[in-house]
């Protein structure tokens, strides 16, 4: 064999080995192009397409923090309007989901509201304040009863319900027909919830008898009229209320609610298991009145004064003779931060000063906070 033999040879060899090995070479699939998420403008700021659908998403909530100083302005019905010894401290965190598409029947819209807190010492636990499902008006799910949901919430101050004007959380199911000149209506049903008065008392239905709802609202830019009537259908009693906003400028708003129960009934005075002397129902109270007496009333004032911050005031009144007032300052420190010291008053009458005074409380409560809260 001479060189030039030995060097085809050699040539071919080489060649064979790459054929075979290249036959054996794993082939790479060109990647997929990336879909990023974009941004969903048709139910405002915040939402953005979950890809691969046509669902628009808005995740939203807060972290906050609370503490409290001075007496308990809400314990005249319960021990007494006892000084605290320490600080009241709670954080809480709070995260929504809120998503929509749209379809032929109309808007189809989910939300979730899940909060967890950490109150003086203890680990609440997480909750689920509201869950449901909204479809051309209709909505089934929990939340807040419609009875103080409906009409809104009180004032912008912090302790709004000290003279209470809501029952609670409820599974609900509800339709709300919406005009196109700031008219709206809505009838629900509830099935009510167990002793939210802390005064003891089931509420919830006892048979296939709903607690059923009925509210109607105007609203335009000056501002609006809202009115709700409810039917307990565990005592056969109802309750109403009806509220009025205005907005005067770009400055001042105010609002005025009035509350209405019948069948009340006076709680009577126990002897809890600590000793102490305490108000307890003997008969079921209206689910929809949780306030003390026939009537209840509500009003309140808001003034941005800066760019940064606004007043908000608040009086309240019972028919059993107690009221409660509330001032606060909402200081916007940075965009999404706001920090809010409050003051609050409460003059308790009736059986509440003598369940305040037994206990070696006064028939008024004087109390301070200061609200941290990050909004997202």
């Amino acid at each position: 064999m001479n060189i030039k033999s030995l060097l085809i040879g050699s040539a071919a060899a080489l060649v064979a080995v790459s054929g075979a090995r290249a036959a054996d070479a794993v082939v790479v699939a060109e990647p997929e192009p990336v879909e990023y998420v974009r941004v969903c403008d048709a139910y405002g700021a915040g939402f953005f397409y979950i890809p691969g659908t046509e669902t628009c998403l808005k995740i939203s909530g807060y972290v906050r923090y609370d503490a409290k100083g001075g007496d308990d302005v809400y314990s005249g019905g319960n021990v007494g309007a006892k000084g605290n010894e320490t600080w009241y401290k709670r954080t809480r965190g709070e995260v929504r989901f809120d998503a929509r598409s749209e379809t032929e029947l109309g808007t189809l819209r989910s939300y979730i509201q899940g909060r967890f807190q950490y109150t003086n010492g203890e680990d609440n636990g997480g909750s689920l304040p509201q869950a449901w499902i909204e479809l051309g008006g209709f909505r089934i799910g929990t939340a807040d009863e419609l009875f103080g949901s409906w009409t809104g919430y009180a004032g912008n101050v912090i302790n709004d319900d000290v003279i209470n004007y809501q029952s609670g959380q409820s599974n609900q199911v509800s339709y709300t027909f919406t005009g196109g000149n700031g008219f709206s209506a809505m009838i629900g049903a509830e099935q009510g919830q167990d002793d939210v008065t802390g005064l003891g008392g089931d509420y919830v239905i006892e048979d296939y008898m709903p607690h059923v709802l009925a509210g109607a609202k105007f609203e335009q830019g000056w501002g609006g009229v809202s009115a709700v009537v409810g039917y307990d259908s565990n005592v056969e009693e109802f309750a109403g209320k009806i509220r009025l906003d205005v907005k005067f400028n770009e400055m001042f708003s105010a609002f005025i609610m009035g509350g209405y129960q019948s069948g009340y009934s006076d709680p009577v005075l126990g002897v809890n298991g600590d000793g102490n002397l305490v108000l307890v129902n003997t008969d079921e109270r209206n689910w929809f009145g949780t306030w003390e007496g026939d009537w209840a009333a509500w009003g309140g004032v808001s003034a941005k004064v800066t760019d940064k911050a606004t007043i908000n005031a608040q009086a309240a009144w019972e028919d059993e003779g107690t009221y409660a007032l509330a001032l606060n300052v909402a200081y916007e420190l940075v965009p999404g931060f706001t920090i809010t010291p409050e003051i609050n008053y409460t003059k308790f009458d009736g059986a509440r000063a003598d369940v305040s005074e037994f206990n070696g409380g006064n028939d008024d409560a004087f109390g301070g906070m200061i609200r941290f809260q990050r909004n997202f």
